[in-house]
């Protein structure tokens, strides 16, 4: 399988491309293949990578308020 992109190889490959599709649309080709090679490599990206992290004033959150002391005398009920 080493022996797949020789010169020689590579060379009958792009006489047989330019035959096929022509010195016209050969560029477009080309500029289409590497738009999708860019956006699957995105993809796969976005797929591996972790999630952004977040900053460390949005992971602490602020100390609860303090309490009003309970009072100790009776309240009366009112009418």
């Amino acid at each position: 399988m080493g022996d797949l992109l020789q010169p020689w190889h590579v060379v009958v490959l792009l006489i047989v491309a330019f035959l096929l599709f022509g010195a016209k649309r050969l560029p477009e080709l080309g500029k289409g293949i590497g738009e999708g090679l860019k956006g699957f490599r995105e993809g796969i990206r976005g797929v591996t990578d972790p999630p952004p992290a977040t900053t460390q004033n949005a992971q602490q959150t602020p100390p609860p308020a303090p309490q009003a002391p309970a009072s100790t005398t009776p309240t009366e009920p009112k009418a």
